[in-house]
């Protein structure tokens, strides 16, 4: 026999997409460059606005801290770059180390304590009023936080003021001083006492709703088992409570760490605090009695450096609390 010619077995290709009948044409991919520089753009305005008004500014004083700059340069035109001498005089003297870091570093910490501390239990109280009690505390605290530093630090001026304030009718009617009064603002204990009283009325409101808040998420059930079980109010506060409000613990600690570290306002319109009382001076008020009072601004910009430096880190570690915040509860 012949060969016959077998047809082929194989199938044939199927029809591109395109020319099914009916079949809607591939959407054209979009280039992944495009993807991934949308956040970007999105981000650009603001970003430009924050490197304008924050980023410029740090940069500058962070090349002002590396020259001599006082009136002469001014007028002259000519900084003159000085390296690290700014730097070697601010951590090279005694002053920093005796009086303004120790100033800084102690404010801060019984402001911080005093400010979560009273918060916590304001908190509390706000937790056993009922709705009208509790919404009288909270507008009555809200109103010292919406008080701006300025009027709230002359109130705490008046109050304590050597000649007429209440505090010295108040000893002075007890018997506890004489008539020759006490200057409240010469002494650094009773001045930084003053400023902790000021920084904590402004400061505790925040705390105090803040945790109220994180308090309503605590299960009623816990502490009833609690109750059950014989502890006592602090220890259902401390085994019960407390662990659950770690994490807002954590934010307003570090939230409250970073304020009272540079607070400027409390301590610079307090009479002595504006570089007229050395023994007074912190971190701020220092760069700005060095840069704006005494002409150098060289020096008060190295000031400000180091100052933002402890900022920074303390940042660092609230954001990093932050992110860990899964593994604190």
């Amino acid at each position: 026999m012949g060969n016959v010619a077998l047809p082929d077995a194989r199938p044939a290709d199927p029809a591109p997409a395109a020319e099914l009948p009916g079949a809607r044409p591939p959407a054209p991919r979009r280039p992944q460059l495009v993807k991934r520089l949308r956040p970007w753009l999105l981000l650009a305005a603001p970003l430009l606005v924050i490197a304008v008004l924050l980023l410029y500014p740090i940069i500058r004083v962070v090349y002002l801290s590396f020259q001599t700059y006082g009136l002469k340069e001014i007028i002259s035109g000519r900084p003159r770059f000085v390296g690290l001498d700014n730097y070697r005089e601010v951590l090279g003297g005694s002053y920093l180390w005796k009086t303004v870091l120790p100033n800084t570093v102690l404010f801060a910490v019984f402001a911080v304590l005093g400010t979560i501390v009273i918060g916590t239990l304001v908190a509390l109280l706000l937790q056993n009023l009922g709705p009208k009690l509790r919404g009288v505390v909270i507008g009555s605290s809200l109103v010292a936080w919406a008080m701006p530093a300025v009027t709230g630090t002359y109130v705490w001026v008046w109050i304590f003021d050597p000649d007429s304030g209440i505090v010295r009718r108040v000893l002075q009617d007890l018997g506890i001083i004489g008539p020759e009064g006490f200057n409240w603002f010469t002494e650094r204990l009773s001045f930084y006492a003053i400023a902790e009283l000021n920084v904590i009325h402004h400061s505790f409101p925040f705390i105090a709703i803040t945790l109220f808040a994180a308090l309503t998420t605590v299960p009623p059930e816990l502490h009833e088992a609690g109750r059950l079980d014989g502890a006592n109010a602090w220890q259902r506060f401390w085994n019960i409570t407390f662990p659950v409000l770690r994490p807002a613990f954590a934010v307003v600690t570090i939230l409250s760490t970073i304020w009272d570290f540079k607070v400027f306002t409390q301590i610079y319109l307090m009479p002595g605090g504006a570089g007229t009382n050395p023994d007074v001076l912190n971190l701020g008020v220092w760069s700005y009695s060095k840069a704006i009072v005494q002409n150098e601004y060289g020096l008060g910009a190295s000031i400000a450096v180091l100052l933002t430096v402890v900022l920074l880190v303390i940042t660092a570690v609230y954001l990093r609390m932050l992110f860990k915040e899964d593994e604190l509860r």
